[in-house]
């Protein structure tokens, strides 16, 4: 039985998209617990407002949906990795990502545009950057999918599709560098307490306290099978159940099925 101790003890730096808030800051709180010698590279827009006099963190300030500011980005994090960290294994985890509730394309366009660039491209395109330093010092690539990734998703069909891409595509590069020194884990989440439902245009209390995990949890989970050498990862067993089923139906079924679901209980939920 691994623990979410045994994940980190071989890595010298960290990698983190999103570590301001919810699940991305809670990955960064709990690893600095689990070792303390870990150095921190956050990128997001703002800065994580974390306390603990002891946290190796280094903010690098980046739009994920701007190409330019993710290249500016993973100049600087190698280039600061190479003075500051020259050694050790490195743990990239591409946890940025937000969703959209409701009829496409409420809320607007222009939201579903920026989410794709960020769910999916944004995440292409730093790992594609950072992949050949992950190769040269051996490491791990943790892409934070859902369990939205395991059917059609209407109300939220483009979130949930960019996370069946993520999920498909981290499976994929898991097998593609077998041998490398490169291990990637898909994780996914269910419903979690985070900034998630606000930022998709939800109003607070859409997702009952017993359908939603904490952030720590979904992070012990996911670190534990970081060290478990697990591909995949669905957190927490209500959602494991849940994607059991949804994912031996047919999908025309599994979407009817997502439908009736979101409209009870989330489309009357949607702020206007």
């Amino acid at each position: 039985m691994t623990s979410p101790s045994d994940a980190l003890h071989s890595f010298s730096a960290a990698i983190i998209t999103g570590g301001s808030s919810g699940i991305g800051k809670s990955f960064i709180e709990r690893g600095a617990k689990l070792n303390p010698a870990l150095q921190f590279c956050n990128l997001s827009r703002r800065t994580p407002d974390i306390i603990n006099s002891g946290l190796r963190l280094n903010h690098f300030a980046c739009d994920l949906s701007r190409p330019a500011d993710i290249e500016r980005a993973a100049s600087d994090v190698a280039g600061f990795l190479a003075q500051s960290v020259p050694a050790g294994r490195i743990l990239l985890i591409n946890n940025s990502g937000f969703g959209a509730y409701g009829h496409f394309p409420e809320p607007s366009l222009e939201h579903h545009l920026e989410m794709i660039d960020v769910n999916v491209r944004g995440l292409i395109h730093l790992s594609g950057r950072l992949l050949p330093l992950l190769r040269q010092r051996g490491g791990a690539v943790m892409n934070i999918a859902s369990t939205a990734a395991f059917q059609p998703t209407p109300y939220m069909a483009a979130y949930g599709a960019t996370k069946a891409f993520v999920l498909h595509w981290s499976l994929a590069m898991k097998e593609e560098l077998k041998g490398t020194g490169v291990h990637v884990l898909a994780v996914c989440p269910g419903p979690t307490s985070t900034e998630f439902f606000r930022r998709a245009g939800l109003q607070q209390g859409s997702v009952a306290d017993a359908l939603s995990m904490s952030c720590e949890r979904v992070v012990d989970d996911s670190y534990r099978a970081l060290a478990a050498g697990r591909s995949q990862v669905v957190a927490g067993w209500k959602n494991k159940v849940a994607v059991f089923f949804s994912s031996k139906l047919p999908k025309p079924l599994a979407a009817w099925a997502t439908a009736r679901v979101l409209e009870r209980y989330r489309l009357s939920k949607v702020r206007r």
